[in-house]
């Protein structure tokens, strides 16, 4: 998954809209659930992957990032049970596995080179910044593995990317053939509707993912999180405000479901920072002090951790009538 969005400050702060690209289970504190907030999280528990140098390394199709020069990344997630892994690196044949609940600490992965020209073409295209190139790739794949289902989905990224909208439909199909129950596939199909302007076939996709991840996809949970935000802006420039009320409430719902499911993911960093705006203009100040201070805990070292320090401290004074 791959999840790209931006907030404008704190007015002006974050806006990449996903991803692909989409989700932290880290527990509310005492103090949030004292104001009746549910938490977000379970206890984490931390892995370090360990297997070739500079692989990308996906827990249950969010990445988490890429293995250092000595092949090792570290991880810490909260989701509980089995999850899934998955380890690729180039010039080798990509690997998936089980995640048991009772892993932790290191955690090695061997890879094997591979030859299959379809597989090398792909790892190619995803890692090519030239769109142009990277479609070529993509279709280079596709032609010699015509049921290439990635193959097919990172076109369908790309091309949306590059205003293509019925090229990458189109992709979605091919790729869908390959894989009938294809959770990113549907909710890249939700963006690709919301880029359009489409909502209905947009929530309708959207939807479609998290029934086919069997509600699992942080990904279509941001986009519907971010298709209601923007009705809640839209409502309220018109002056609807309980229209706009009711859609930050549901826009809430999913950004938090979207950031337990990231569970402490790069990602994860801009998703609590909208579910706090949201909040905030629902004038639900404590949940948003809540959902900032637990960011504070699940990425101490951000680069946004002094701003939404200072999101805290003027929430505090307006909750006690301060200018």
């Amino acid at each position: 998954m791959r999840i790209q969005i931006s907030r404008n400050s704190h007015k002006n702060l974050f806006l990449k809209i996903f991803c692909l690209g989409i989700i932290a289970l880290f527990a509310i504190s005492a103090s949030a659930q004292k104001r009746k907030l549910p938490p977000i999280a379970n206890q984490p528990r931390t892995i370090t992957i360990v297997t070739e140098p500079k692989a990308t390394v996906w827990l249950d199709e969010v990445k988490r990032g890429e293995t250092d020069e000595s092949g090792k990344l570290t991880a810490k997630f909260s989701l509980p049970g089995t999850r899934k892994l998955r380890v690729r690196a180039a010039g080798f044949k990509e690997i998936s596995q089980n995640l048991l609940p009772t892993q932790k600490g290191d955690v090695k992965i061997t890879l094997t080179k591979t030859t299959d020209e379809a597989e090398l073409a792909f790892q190619q295209a995803e890692s090519e910044t030239d769109k142009q190139k990277a479609v070529e790739l993509y279709k280079k794949a596709i032609k010699l593995r015509p049921n290439y289902a990635e193959a097919n989905l990172g076109l369908a990224r790309v091309l949306s990317d590059e205003g293509d909208n019925q090229g990458a439909l189109k992709a979605i199909r091919e790729a869908r053939k390959a894989r009938p129950a294809y959770a990113e596939a549907s909710a890249v199909e939700g963006r690709i509707y919301k880029a359009e302007g489409s909502e209905e076939k947009a929530i309708a996709a959207f939807k479609r993912a998290i029934t086919e991840g069997k509600g699992y996809q942080p990904e279509a949970l941001t986009g519907l999180a971010l298709l209601y935000k923007e009705k809640a802006e839209d409502s309220g420039t018109e002056g609807k405000f309980d229209e706009e009320n009711a859609n930050y409430q549901l826009a809430a719902e999913y950004f938090k479901k979207a950031v337990a499911q990231l569970s402490g993911a790069p990602d994860a960093e801009v998703i609590y920072q909208f579910l706090g705006l949201a909040y905030e203009k629902m004038k639900k100040y404590k949940d948003a002090i809540a959902v900032y201070e637990e960011f504070l805990r699940v990425f101490p070292d951000s680069s946004e951790a002094t701003a939404v320090r200072s999101f805290i401290v003027q929430l505090k004074k307006q909750m006690n009538g301060e200018q």
